[in-house]
């Protein structure tokens, strides 16, 4: 669409803001591509720690409100949940965009943390609100979009998350490393997940087929769980899940680790694998197919798109069904090198400048800007 930028500046608002997590990571790199658009560009939050947002000029959200008058402003929404960001950005005049990462259904959260699940109703709530308001919506796959446009919103784009995902190499914890490796029992295999130790995760399918594998194939394998918890009584029940399997010196429950731990466990992994019930892109996934690390994985939402063939998609995840999976990895030099080549081709696909060239390009259009 040909014209100048209706606004000079484009702020960000979201629910919570953590600097090690994938939509904090996601937000900044947006802000620097709007900046260097030649808008202004700020990030507001309402949980926003403040060893997260030291330096990067992380604000309240009630702030902005004092400050709205400087600029001809357009809002755009890290949507992923609901809470008081989001009535706030219902409650404003100015332009609204919606960056959808998808809402976790609260089916799945609901049982372990009732507040929780309220807080995703909400966001679902909000997210429909928005429809008849935004400007348009942004997905960061085409399974959000779907759902961006089964919500009512008119104009919607894809565009990737913003994510470095070579930076990670840069910050290997070579001691982390070399713990790692020297904790693997001789002809061992260590499996990997990484992201919040929550139920739709399905951390406890992980630690069921871990014991299947150990059992069936006779493989001393252990399991790395690499998440910050977002639900106690859930953490409870895998701790307890883990003891009456007899698998307290397999699973490794880390909780959240600095970048360069999560690279040493990133490269010491012989297979990573993903049960989880839901995920609108899942960055962790392609973390691992660019650490050329095998994916297994269950065929769920977002998750088939994100992999696109360069992973083992499982229809069912019985403790059987993937230990089996998981043996063919292992086994055959020649699925694993596939798994590999495949993967490492896919992560490619979300290098962090084309990514950024095709969300400034569908930010611009939105806008109105050439």
């Amino acid at each position: 669409m040909a014209g100048a930028p209706s606004v000079d500046a484009v702020h960000q608002f979201l629910p919570s803001f953590r600097r090690r997590d994938a939509i904090g990571m996601h937000t900044v790199a947006v802000q620097k591509l709007v900046r260097s658009m030649g808008l202004q560009s700020e990030i507001y939050a309402w949980d926003a720690p403040a060893a997260d947002a030291r330096g990067l000029g992380v604000r309240d959200y009630r702030s902005f409100a004092r400050r709205a008058g400087a600029s001809r402003a357009a809002l755009l929404y890290q949507l992923s949940t609901g809470g008081p960001v989001g009535r706030y950005v219902l409650d404003r005049p100015e332009e609204t965009l919606v960056n959808y990462h998808n809402i976790t259904p609260a089916r799945l959260l609901t049982p372990w943390h009732k507040a929780v699940g309220k807080e995703l109703d909400e966001g679902r709530a909000h997210l429909l609100a928005l429809a008849s308001r935004a400007r348009a919506g942004i997905a960061v796959s085409a399974f959000n979009e779907d759902e961006l446009r089964s919500a009512g919103y008119r104009r919607t784009a894809v565009a990737p998350v913003l994510v470095d995902f070579d930076a990670l190499d840069s910050e290997v914890d070579v001691s982390g490393l070399d713990r790692l490796a020297g904790g693997k029992p001789p002809g061992g295999m260590d499996w990997l997940f990484v992201g919040r130790v929550a139920p739709n995760k399905c951390h406890h399918d992980l630690i069921k087929a871990v014991a299947a594998y150990r059992r069936a194939f006779g493989v001393p394998a252990r399991l790395h769980l690499v998440g910050a918890p977002a639900a106690g009584s859930y953490l409870r029940a895998l701790h307890q899940l883990v003891e009456a399997l007899g698998l307290k010196d397999v699973v490794n429950l880390t909780g959240s680790v600095p970048p360069g731990l999560l690279a040493a466990h990133y490269r010491s992994a012989d297979v990573f694998v993903c049960l989880s019930e839901h995920e609108g892109f899942c960055v962790p996934l392609v973390e691992a197919m660019r650490h050329r690390v095998p994916v297994v994985a269950f065929a769920a939402a977002a998750v088939p798109e994100t992999v696109a063939g360069a992973g083992l998609l499982l229809r069912s995840k019985t403790p059987l069904t993937v230990a089996e999976a998981v043996d063919r990895v292992r086994s055959d030099a020649e699925l694993r090198d596939f798994l590999v080549r495949r993967g490492v081709c896919r992560a490619s696909d979300f290098d962090v400048a084309r990514s950024s060239a095709r969300f400034a390009a569908v930010l611009g259009e939105a806008l109105g800007a050439a």
